[in-house]
């Protein structure tokens, strides 16, 4: 575990760590479920549901539009399509960084620290979404939530992460906005610093005692590289 050392890696999560994303999703998922005969859940029930990927949102989304909460399987597939169709034509295009964002990334390079993104959500929406943000230089790696077995809060997609980065997990730290992302990183036995503005489903995100709450990246950045 870290200990008052500079990493030698940073995993980033995505949404709500980086990027607040759902503005796009929420579109994305009210278009779903309009073209289905469902009614719109909206931005702000979206924003309780965005955490565990994208089977998971709708299947969440599902559970509160349906009056019986029976999701068959076979509707939840058709859900899950039309989102993901949906998404591919909105993703990006409302996304925005988080304040500091950038320049904690740029504190980052700038000492030549790899950096990574590990997130739950479906990976052939990460590329597209870094490069219109501005970001995606700044990364060696990209893991998405098809990358490995398991997805967070199950360990896999870190140690897939560092194997590609070639550092060892307790050399890195994992930086995310959920209780998702500090299971994970406690289970890789990685250092864990959360953000407090992020999805964590409507709970503190000091409930699960990450190491570090930040407020914003760039000072928590710029004090561990001064170490």
């Amino acid at each position: 575990m870290l200990n008052n050392i500079q990493p030698q890696a940073v995993l980033f999560d995505l949404d709500g760590t980086l990027v607040d994303s759902v503005p796009d999703l929420s579109h994305a998922l009210d278009a779903a479920f309009t073209e289905l005969g469902f009614s719109a859940p909206g931005e702000d029930r979206v924003r309780g549901w965005v955490g565990n990927g994208a089977l998971k949102l709708v299947e969440r989304a599902l559970a509160f539009s349906l009056t019986d909460k029976k999701i068959e399987p076979q509707r939840l597939n058709q859900v899950h399509q039309k989102f993901l169709f949906h998404y591919s034509l909105s993703n990006g295009k409302a996304s925005r960084l988080y304040e500091g964002v950038s320049e904690a990334l740029e504190i980052l390079q700038r000492q030549k620290i790899p950096m990574a993104i590990v997130t739950n959500k479906p990976i052939e929406f990460v590329p597209g979404l870094l490069s219109g943000l501005g970001i995606s230089g700044y990364f060696k790696v990209l893991v998405g939530g098809e990358c490995t077995h398991k997805r967070k809060p199950s360990p896999q997609p870190l140690f897939y992460a560092c194997r590609l980065l070639g550092v060892e997990p307790s050399q890195c730290l994992m930086v995310g906005d959920s209780k998702q992302d500090v299971s994970a990183a406690r289970a890789a036995g990685m250092a864990v610093a959360a953000v407090s503005y992020g999805y964590n489903h409507g709970e503190a995100i000091e409930l699960s005692e990450p190491d570090f709450v930040l407020a914003e990246l760039q000072s928590f950045m710029g004090s561990i590289v001064s170490q």
